[in-house]
């Protein structure tokens, strides 16, 4: 859910919105990766992957925390040869702790203490309290509760899955010393994959049947948080986060599958931090937010997949921010649903 942005590659020319719709918003109009550029752009390319690792960015913390939970938090593969409660808890427990961690976290620093204030904050809003559109009425809680509840339930029951294959030689086996390059490399293509099934199970979410069946749940966010990201339905747990089981075929060790998973679901949380950065005494700190993703949560029709996906534009749906693009994304709701 969480693209790398960068003001100098492809982008309309339409006018941007007014500041006074956000509280904050990078330059208009936003951008897309250059990875489809025609003709090609490969300095421009490096340079945008560069920066989706170096020098510290969120891809390059989750492969760090991958990494912790492979050496230090996971159970003897010996252990998960069988379905057991004593192993399976303890995957359930770290990942829990893990989700707590980070978004509570995350939660705490930006609205709980307020330790920015509204700098670089993308809404003029407050996060919903005494709001029936929400469980208990209240947007964190209803948050929590998905994100806990279904999130991390499903998320693990994958891991497990997985981790249950591997430990029998059902799931596709990589070890260092089998290739040490096709093992660095995967590390990189991971993200790809992942941006690739995001786009269409997000589009499949948006068929009007799951919508109200599921993905509703998630879009009760148009103002979003932290918690926000992995605030979802079980069924939309159950499709968004199925896209793993690409290690089943692709051989893999299992720190490539904690990489992608924690990529999906800690990415999720900073993607929807609603902040473009976490400032550290007021000073320029660690990417959180895309811009491109919270237009989504706003306008609902645009801005499916990721500003490293160029499907938004190849099939019209792209938003970058101006106000011509909001007028087309209200005339496409008018037109699928009735709505403004």
């Amino acid at each position: 859910m969480s693209g790398i942005t960068n003001p100098q590659e492809h982008s309309t020319t339409a006018p941007p919105q007014t500041r006074s719709d956000w509280n904050h918003h990078p330059s208009l109009p936003i951008h897309i990766a250059p990875y489809f550029n025609w003709p090609p752009a490969p300095v421009r390319t490096m340079a945008w992957l560069a920066r989706a690792w170096f020098p510290l960015t969120e891809r390059l913390v989750i492969l760090v925390i991958a990494l912790v939970t492979w050496f230090y938090l996971t159970p003897a593969l010996e252990r998960a040869r069988e379905f057991s409660v004593g192993w399976i808890a303890e995957v359930y427990l770290r990942n829990l702790g893990l989700m707590i961690v980070v978004a509570g976290g995350l939660h705490l620093y930006l609205y709980t203490f307020s330790k920015q204030d509204k700098k670089l904050k993308y809404d003029h809003r407050e996060l919903a309290r005494n709001n029936r559109t929400f469980s208990f009425r209240d947007q964190v809680l209803d948050n929590m509760f998905w994100t806990l509840a279904s999130g991390v339930t499903v998320w693990t029951a994958y891991e497990v899955l997985l981790l249950w294959g591997y430990a029998n030689g059902y799931v596709a086996a990589l070890a260092w010393s089998d290739n040490p390059v096709w093992f660095v490399v995967l590390f990189a293509l991971l993200p790809f994959w992942q941006a690739f099934s995001f786009y269409w199970i997000h589009r499949l979410l948006h068929w009007p049947p799951l919508y109200r069946l599921a993905h509703a749940v998630h879009h009760r966010n148009s103002n979003i948080g932290p918690w926000s990201g992995n605030s979802m339905h079980p069924v939309e747990h159950l499709l968004w986060l199925s896209s793993v089981l690409v290690h089943w075929v692709v051989a893999s060790h299992p720190v490539h599958i904690f990489f992608y998973q924690q990529m999906q679901v800690l990415s999720a949380v900073t993607s929807h931090a609603g902040f473009e950065r976490l400032l550290v005494k007021n000073k320029n700190g660690f990417a959180l937010g895309e811009f491109f993703h919270q237009l989504h949560h706003r306008y609902h029709e645009c801005n499916y997949g990721s500003s490293e996906t160029h499907w938004d534009r190849l099939f019209g749906t792209f938003h970058d921010g101006s106000q011509q693009a909001t007028d087309e994304v209200r005339q496409r709701r008018r037109t699928m649903h009735g709505a403004t």
